[in-house]
Order: structure tokens, then sequence, then C-alpha cells
């Protein structure tokens, strides 16, 4: 949401100082231009990339619409799954969570945590891993270079369409000089004719350039930019899950482990160890009870 507030905030800030400077708004509205300039842009877009990472550019552009799901509340649902998870495997073995890991969506613990199934990387992250304990004869050192290894291909997926709207960023400015070249010819054709005519073919050429720059930098630019660290946020949060497993694999106790992926969260939306600790017991107590 704030990724659309400031792209509109960088067209009211351009358009009310064009105002202010008694600019006649009607010049600005050049369709030709633009079309230019867009159609250029999306033609370089499509012969640069395959049809799988255009479907991801448009994915990953919802997501900056929606905003990061990566807060504090999203990090202690996580630790309180990751708790009751352990918990389960410390009293009755790697076997018991068997068939969690097979079939999450139909785990009595994962399905409480929607947002945890939903994102099928970090799910498949976790069971994948777990599903390497269960088979037994992996050390940790080595499922650690598994984890490494998997964080570092999704990450350079995750890029890709963030890489390839910061390229067609890149060539705005250049389209924006393609149309202004264009209105230039034709205001050379124009010569000889009225001067108010040939000043407006040569205002809507400079308009091309502005196009191009103002797409670039105002709108192009900062939502690679946004989608390249939404990308380093869901990178982040596999890191976490990554160091809780290692730490459980090891043999730590549950709240041990879960402690260590507490830390690993990033400071701005890291729980405090009283949050994380209340959590994990009010949603384990009522079925220790229940069982008692």
């Amino acid at each position: 949401m704030f990724a659309i507030i400031g792209i509109f905030v960088v067209f009211g800030a351009v358009l009310s100082g064009f105002l202010i400077e008694r600019g006649h708004f009607i010049v600005l509205i050049q369709p030709a231009e633009l079309l230019i300039i867009a159609g250029a842009a999306t033609g370089s877009l499509l012969a640069a990339n395959p049809a799988y990472i255009l479907k991801q550019i448009l994915a990953a552009l919802q997501g900056v619409i929606k905003g990061s799901s990566f807060g504090t509340d999203r990090y202690l649902n996580t630790l309180k799954m990751m708790f009751q998870f352990l918990n389960k495997v410390r009293k009755e073995g790697l076997l018991s969570v068997e068939m969690d890991v097979e079939k999450p969506e139909e785990s009595a613990i994962f399905k409480n945590f929607p947002d945890f199934l939903k994102d099928h990387h970090a799910r498949d992250f976790v069971c994948d891993t777990l599903r390497m304990a269960i088979t037994g004869g992996v050390e940790p050192f080595d499922m650690d270079q598994m984890m490494e290894l998997d964080m570092e291909v999704h990450h350079h997926a995750a890029m890709q369409p963030v890489n390839a709207l910061s390229t067609v960023a890149d060539s705005l400015p250049g389209f924006g000089i393609v149309a202004a070249v264009l209105g230039v010819v034709i205001t050379m054709g124009a010569l000889g004719g009225p001067p108010g005519q040939i000043g407006e073919k040569v205002a809507a050429a400079l308009v091309g350039t502005f196009l191009g720059i103002l797409l670039c930098y105002g709108v192009a630019g900062p939502l690679s930019s946004n989608m390249s660290k939404a990308a380093d946020e869901h990178n982040e949060y596999l890191h976490v899950l990554r160091v809780l497993l290692l730490s459980f694999l090891k043999g730590a106790a549950p709240m041990i482990a879960v402690e260590m992926g507490r830390r690993a969260i990033p400071a701005h939306v890291r729980p405090s160890f009283d949050e994380m600790e209340k959590s994990c017991k009010n949603r384990t107590e009522p079925a220790e009870a229940a069982a008692a």
C-alpha cells in the first residue's frame, strides 16, 4: 500500500510544481508519447523474459500492493507453530510427525497456521528438511548445507523478476529519448508553419523525455526496489527457520531451538523473549490440560 501512496506522492509533487509555475496541464497529456514509451518498454520486457518470469513479475507486483506479511505477528505465529511441532517430536519421536510432514495441509498443527501453509516455499523448506531428518543418516552439517542451497536457489529465483523489472526501468529514459527524437522529426517536418503549432510539437517531443525519466525513477525503479526488499524479507524468514531447525537437529530443547530462531529475526520485527514464551505457553497449556 505504501508503494502506491509513494507513487501518487511522486506524481502529485511533480504535477503540483508544474502547475505552480503556471504550466498548462493539457500540454502533458500526450497519448502518442506514452504509447511509444510504454509500448516499447512492454515489448522489451516480453522479448527479454520467458513466460514464467512475466507471471512472477505480476505476482510480485501484487505483493507490493498488499505490503509485507513478515511482521512481528507472522514471526510469533511461526515460533509458536515450531514450538508445538518440536514438542511433539521430543515427546513422541520423529516418526510421530511423518504424516504431518508428508501431508502438511492435513496436519493438526500446521492447519492452525494458514499463513505458513499458503507460503509453499517455506512449507516445503520445513517439510523437506524434516523429511530428511525422519529418514535418518544425515548429519546436521549436511542438513545445514542442504538448507543453505535451498535458500540460495529460492532467492535467485525470487530476484529474477526484480532484475527484469529493473532492466525495464533502466531502459525507460532511453525510450523517452526515442519518443523525443520522433517528436523532433515531426517538428522539423512542420517548419514554416505557424509558430504556435511548432511550439506545440516541440513541447510534445520534450514530454517524451519527461515521461521516460519520470516513469523510470518514479514508478518502475521504486517498484523493483520494493520487490527486491520483499525477496530479501522472505529469505530472512527462511533463515530463521533454518537456524531453528538446525538447532533442534543438533539436540537443543524445543524452547532453546525456538529462542535461537527468535535471535535470527530482523531487529525491527523481532518479538521479545517474554512475548515468545507467553505465546508458546498459551498455545500448549490447553492441549496439555485436555490430555491430562
